[in-house]
């Protein structure tokens, strides 16, 4: 016994020793930066949160402002370029992915103003079907910047020509912020109001 200890116990160390940089760099994927530099100008990191399906991480999202707001209306009201980043957590078809967000964009803007965005929501759902799938450890990243649009870049590359119409934004921002978010734990989390301190349970993932 006390021989076999003497072989486990080294060998045990020089196995954490190795899955300790795996541990650190897993833990700061959750960590997003404090600031992000968009068209010229520095944003702050608002609030940051885990999407979750059931008990499993779907995507880490982040939300970047000119300042600190803690409503949709103010970060609406607000002038200057923003940006939503969403880091994958684990692989979810793309093309699902876009349906879901035209579904979250369908309950958050107001039915006078569908038809308004509706050439967006299709040209969004094709770019994501284009896409095939995102893995774990892909991100995305929706940055509106005033007088050019929004545009839509997937793992640091823009993806087709950008979308003019800020109504289009606001819609997409609705799918996490709107009144009936994509999971409210998380809008709060974006909000910077209250941080979700553990897995929320069984709901669907958008």
């Amino acid at each position: 016994m006390l021989r076999a200890c003497r072989f486990f116990l080294p060998a045990l160390a020089l196995l954490l020793t190795a899955l300790l940089p795996l541990a650190t760099r897993a833990a700061a994927s959750d960590t997003p930066p404090e600031h992000f530099t968009l068209d010229g100008q520095t944003l702050v990191l608002n609030g940051s949160g885990t999407r979750y399906k059931a008990v499993f991480k779907v995507y880490h999202a982040s939300l970047y402002l000119p300042q600190k707001a803690h409503s949709f209306p103010q970060i609406l009201q607000q002038p200057g370029p923003k940006r939503l980043e969403i880091h994958m957590l684990r692989d979810i078809d793309a093309n699902e992915l876009g349906k879901l967000f035209t579904k979250g964009i369908e309950q958050n803007t107001p039915r006078q103003e569908l038809g308004h965005v509706l050439p967006g929501v299709v040209r969004m759902g094709e770019l994501f079907a284009q896409q095939k799938k995102l893995r774990n450890g892909d991100s995305f990243a929706l940055d509106w910047v005033p007088g050019t649009g929004m545009s839509i870049s997937i793992n640091g590359q823009p993806q087709g020509a950008q979308f003019a119409d800020p109504a289009f934004f606001t819609a997409m921002l609705g799918i996490w912020l709107g009144d009936k978010p994509a999971d409210a734990l998380l809008k709060q989390a974006l909000l910077g109001t209250d941080a979700p301190p553990e897995a929320p349970q069984g709901q669907p993932a958008h």
